[in-house]
């Protein structure tokens, strides 16, 4: 019988090759928490429901491999055991007569590998390595662990300013996070066993657009503790663990170098991904909370000295603003310009002009798509995206490209910069680039080295580098704060070892999303509040819309669409169209509602922030 061939049971028809892929497509859908060894069992159940029975290793040997991945699970396993059930799977693999008998088998071998350590968690610690409780797929891949099955529940029920307020019990910036949010938490949605994951951030844009953040009230604080906090940095970070600390009770200053609030939000995000007056919006509502600002106030060495006497608590949220360098000769020259430095002038209201002007940005991340969509907004005649490895390897997001190739900027791949031609004014009049050949991967990319090709020269009147940025550590290193590879060391709390001193954000992490930012905020208030003596809970009194018992058919997924490349590229207006109510209606009624129906239960409780 053919390895490939096809097993007929009543009025199903699969594939082994079937079968693989509809556990693929389970496991994609499941948050980290979700016991693997369990998701192997179903696979192994479901092929031996689906055997012919004509083999004996498919008939009587898939069975007794569930037998012992059951053990294993019910914590009465072995070491021992654990070497035989990989025995048996490989002699099952190598001697099925069907895909369905070997793929199943190969699926256990593959788990051993990979999720090895959970095999042995069940047998020498008897529970699972997670300690999750029916996870919520989308809650848990959220790094601020935001109620995202109840505001679509809300969006659904057309009660936005309700969802805004759920939103804030664990993000103060549902604008920001609406219109720019990486949205991590749609990775493992569950409707992709369906068809294609609910869009959760369209959904968040529809609710800020029609209950607008700064006319929702925030929650009262409580009671004043008399506790004072500092807080270094404005970005989302700073303000995150602020607006947290102040509904807790504590008095916080916030400390902020430049003349305005919201970091990078403010000074590394072109208005037209997001536009200020929205930014605003969130910033508006944070304040109203009683923080106070001090802006134009750079904290060095000294200062930090002085927070620590005169506060009960810091916080540094410093974040990463400053630029890396390329490290090539010519780098040097006065119009060879840092990404950073161009989005923070920006961020002050001041574009450059590039009017007829040749620019060519190196890097592949969204900063580089920002610079270059920026440049062409900027009236550049041409621009260009040099990048060392392919344009599926960038790390920037599929649509960051997508819209930058829409809008004119020409992706040149496979070229790593070697130096830079200067003038006899020691103006750059070209990059000088080695073409690469794409190799091994490495660290989960294809890692290009040197072709055997010529080097080449790409003509260009102004290069902005946007290869990384990186912190300003040493002023704390020198106040006592420790630091390693220029970032601020802090552990999972926040906690950096130095009493009442706390960190969190890009100058923990390094360069991140804004919302690992935000969970970076949230979790230090936490901590800061326990060293302070508390123990103060954040929650709303929100009722949740029970969810439809309607049958969850499969539907096309509502997209957000840009305005036309031809018409946005003449401005710095926001580019996004939101969704109308109707397509809000529809994506809202695609969510499965796991919050209400569950994933499965795990052993352990899970770990609560508030």
């Amino acid at each position: 019988m053919s390895r490939l061939s096809v097993v007929t049971t009543g009025k199903m028809r699969t594939t082994g090759i079937e079968l693989r892929e509809q556990l693929a497509r389970r496991i994609a859908a499941n948050p980290p928490g979700v016991c693997p060894v369990e998701q192997q069992l179903a696979f192994l159940k479901t092929c031996h429901a689906q055997t012919c029975g004509k083999c004996v290793p498919c008939r009587e040997g898939l069975g007794q491999l569930a037998e012992m991945l059951e053990e294993v699970l019910d914590n009465k396993a072995t070491m021992k055991e654990l070497e035989q059930i990989e025995n048996l799977a490989r002699s099952i693999s190598n001697s099925a007569d069907c895909a369905i008998g070997f793929e199943a088998a190969n699926m256990v071998l593959r788990g051993l590998e990979g999720f090895r350590e959970d095999y042995e968690s069940h047998i020498k610690e008897h529970r699972c390595v997670s300690m999750y409780e029916q996870p919520i797929p989308c809650v848990t891949l959220c790094p601020a662990s935001v109620d995202i099955p109840g505001y679509i529940a809300l969006a659904g029920a057309g009660r936005c300013d309700d969802a805004i307020r759920l939103i804030r019990k664990d993000n103060p910036f549902p604008t920001a996070c609406a219109l720019i949010c990486e949205h991590p938490c749609e990775a493992r949605c569950r409707r992709m066993m369906i068809d294609d994951a609910v869009n959760i951030r369209g959904l968040k844009r529809y609710i800020v657009d029609n209950a607008s953040a700064d006319s929702i009230s925030t929650p009262p604080c409580n009671p004043a503790t008399g506790k004072r906090v500092a807080v270094v940095g404005s970005g989302p970070s700073g303000l995150t663990a602020a607006y947290f600390l102040q509904l807790m009770g504590h008095q916080v200053t916030v400390f902020e170098e430049k003349a305005k609030l919201g970091g990078m939000l403010r000074y590394g995000i072109p208005n037209y991904r997001f536009p200020r007056e929205r930014l605003e919006q969130d910033l508006a509502a944070i304040l109203s909370t009683g923080i106070e600002v001090k802006t134009n106030t750079p904290i060095g060495t000294d200062e930090v000295k002085k927070l620590r006497e005169e506060y009960d608590a810091v916080y540094l949220a410093i974040g990463a603003h400053t630029d890396k360098k390329l490290r090539i000769d010519g780098e040097d020259a006065s119009n060879v310009i840092s990404a950073v430095e161009m989005l923070r002038k920006i961020g002050d209201d001041e574009y450059p002009d590039f009017t007829g002007k040749e620019v060519i940005v190196v890097g592949g991340g969204n900063v580089a798509m920002d610079c270059a969509r920026t440049a062409i907004r900027c009236k550049a005649k041409s621009v260009g995206i040099v990048y060392r490895r392919r344009q599926e390897d960038m790390t920037a997001l599929a649509s960051e490209v997508e819209s930058a190739m829409a809008e004119g900027v020409e992706m040149i791949t496979l070229k790593a910069p070697v130096r830079i031609e200067k003038d006899e004014n020691g103006n750059a009049t070209a990059l000088i680039v080695q073409p690469q050949v794409i190799g091994k991967v490495k660290d989960g990319r294809p890692a290009p080295s040197n072709a055997d090709k010529p080097e080449q020269r790409i003509t260009a009147d102004v290069i902005i580098v946007a290869v990384g940025q990186d912190i300003v550590a040493k002023p704390f290193e020198e106040a006592g704060i420790p630091v390693n590879r220029n970032k601020i060391v802090a552990d999972a709390s926040g906690d950096v070892g130095v009493t009442g001193v706390f960190a969190g954000g890009e100058c923990v992490l390094g360069p991140a999303t804004v919302i690992r930012s935000i969970e970076g905020g949230k979790v230090a208030a936490a901590n800061i509040d326990e060293y302070l003596g508390y123990h103060h809970p954040i929650s709303v009194d929100i009722e949740i819309p029970e969810p439809l018992l309607n049958d969850k058919i499969a539907s096309g997924r509502v997209n957000l669409h840009e305005i036309e490349a031809s018409t946005r590229k003449l401005s710095f207006d926001g580019v996004e169209e939101p969704m109308s109510e109707e397509e809000a209606l529809r994506e809202s009624s695609r969510c499965l509602r796991c919050d209400k129906h569950g994933c499965g239960s795990l052993r352990g409780g899970r770990v609560h922030l508030w």
